[in-house]
């Protein structure tokens, strides 16, 4: 079958993967940094938040590429992509990619949330810090700190598979994320906007919003 040039990723999507990519170098720099810095690591830490919850709304009501039901497989599909089996040109995710979105994803999601009742007994505190106990905040950054360097071996791990697949596949990711386009033998994904995604920003602002007010 001859391919064709089909829009794959919505506008609101690449604008997610991008801010999201933007506010993890900079909250990394702001934590690096720290002293008045950690203040603004906190308010990174919000606007992440929000768009994580936008995501994960998106990934139920968004369009077909961007829905988790659409590229998230079986384990038993992952296993037999990794062997060799299964392998095509994907509209989206392959199966392995698609696992390694869900990781980030869920690493990012539970970043954020210890992130909320963490205190460095210096100079910040989470938002929700004081629904716990002293030592369960203390707990938190632990797990807040240790989260993030696992972040840090799954981006790694992402960046190299990105790098493979551009160098030695020829499939254009970086591109397709910046421009939503790339060639395929496929129909194109049904793409949405409308009340679902004001449904899904409106959800990830307030989320956001909110943090900032508490």
């Amino acid at each position: 079958m001859q391919k064709k040039i089909v829009t794959v990723w919505d506008l609101s999507t690449r604008l997610f993967h991008w801010l999201l990519v933007m506010l993890f170098g900079l909250s990394w720099l702001s934590a690096e940094l720290g002293g008045n810095w950690m203040i603004w690591h906190t308010r990174f830490g919000f606007v992440a938040a929000g768009l994580i919850t936008f995501r994960i709304i998106w990934g139920v009501i968004g369009s077909d590429s961007s829905r988790f039901s659409q590229f998230v497989k079986r384990p038993s599909s992952v296993i037999g992509y990794l062997k060799g089996e299964g392998q095509r040109d994907y509209n989206t995710h392959n199966p392995a990619g698609a696992l390694s979105v869900i990781a980030l994803l869920g690493l990012m999601f539970l970043q954020m949330t210890t992130g909320l009742f963490s205190n460095d007994d210096i100079f910040i505190e989470g938002p929700l810090a004081y629904l716990i106990s002293y030592d369960a905040q203390l707990a938190m950054t632990e797990l807040h700190e240790a989260i993030f360097n696992l972040l840090i071996l799954f981006v790694a791990l992402h960046l190299a598979a990105i790098i493979w697949y551009q160098r030695f596949k020829g499939e254009k990711l970086v591109q397709a994320m910046l421009h939503g386009r790339k060639e395929s033998e496929e129909e194109a994904p049904k793409i949405r906007g409308g009340i679902p995604l004001f449904v899904a920003i409106l959800v990830g602002a307030t989320v956001s919003a909110l943090l900032f007010w508490i």
